[in-house]
């Protein structure tokens, strides 16, 4: 199985809709970060499906390297 790449050290600030599924990108390939366009085939790494719970601003991990995917959690400050 590939490492992640860090596809950026700091969080994306997005927009949300409560009930809306999204899929975060786990492996920093993605060329529409912070969510998958399928370009982890053959990595071993898999996208992973996020529900909003509620509508506004989230802060998703941009290094994949956080322990609460997807959500930022500092770790990209100890890169």
């Amino acid at each position: 199985m590939a490492e992640p790449v860090v596809a950026q050290k700091s969080p994306y600030a997005v927009d949300v809709e409560a009930g809306k599924k999204y899929w975060w990108c786990s492996c920093g390939r993605s060329q529409k970060q912070p969510y998958c366009d399928g370009s982890h085939k053959d990595t071993g790494l898999t996208p992973l499906l996020y529900t909003a719970e509620k509508t506004g601003k989230v802060y998703l991990c941009g290094c994949k390297s956080t322990a609460k995917k997807p959500f930022c959690d500092g770790t990209h400050g100890r890169l």
